[in-house]
């Protein structure tokens, strides 16, 4: 049985959308690691509250679906107000492996105010083409937006120190929000530090992504030139 932080001031928030077939086995994972687990529902079709619940997180419920970044907000701001001063994020999907959180919340607990990202190790074809290029391609906006080189600035799977989060004021909508956050992070003054961490990357006629390769990058691109410009 591996040890349970019960630090009421940590906790787990995983956005998720119509994922009923890896929820409960995702929340069941974090929670072998920390006690809270809050799962924002984000307008899901399918049970995935009913899942989330039945693994024992808590779940609120988005009545329609709003994207990630107004789900990771809405989560962020819940657990603040109830407390929180570290989240981990989490993808619903089964990507992120809950045995890899040891390893980020041993740097978190390093550095607690500093924003914490698990960078995937991604082994020769584990991933399409276009998603490794779109990885890419966003790294090298990221280090022109704030000057930082980083392996993996779209990774989900961090530990937010939250009043400094929340003090950034982010407002970009789906996976946008997560560029949004580390740039005005590192512009900030906010230490940002990349831990290596192993992912699932089931096979690509398995895989169910709401990640848009081409309107997703777009958004990002538009979010990165959008900072880089306010900062002129």
């Amino acid at each position: 049985m591996k040890s349970v932080d019960h630090d009421s001031a940590l906790a787990v928030l995983i956005p998720a959308y119509n994922c009923a077939g890896t929820i409960g086995d995702v929340v069941t994972g974090a929670r072998r690691h920390v006690d809270r687990v809050l799962v924002v529902d984000d307008g899901s079709h399918d049970a995935t509250a009913e899942r989330a619940a039945a693994g024992g997180a808590e779940v609120l419920r988005q009545p329609h679906n709003t994207g990630k970044g107004a789900a990771l907000r809405a989560g962020l701001e819940r657990l603040a107000a109830r407390g929180a001063t570290r989240v981990l994020t989490m993808d619903g999907d089964g990507q992120h492996l809950s045995d890899q959180i040891p390893l980020v919340l041993a740097a978190s607990a390093r550095a607690p105010h500093a924003l914490i990202i698990g960078a995937r190790q991604v082994a020769p074809g584990q991933t399409t083409p276009i998603r490794l290029f779109g990885n890419r391609f966003a790294n090298s906006w990221v280090e022109i937006a704030c000057g930082l080189a980083l392996p993996d600035t779209q990774s989900g799977f961090r530990v937010y120190p939250l009043p400094e989060t929340l003090a950034l004021g982010a407002s970009a909508g789906h996976f946008a929000f997560e560029t949004e956050v580390l740039i005005r992070a590192a512009r900030g003054g906010i230490e940002v530090i990349s831990v290596p961490v192993a992912a699932y990357y089931p096979p690509p006629a398995e895989r169910v992504s709401h990640f848009r390769p081409f309107v997703d990058t777009v958004r990002i691109i538009h979010i990165v030139l959008r900072l880089i410009l306010l900062r002129r």
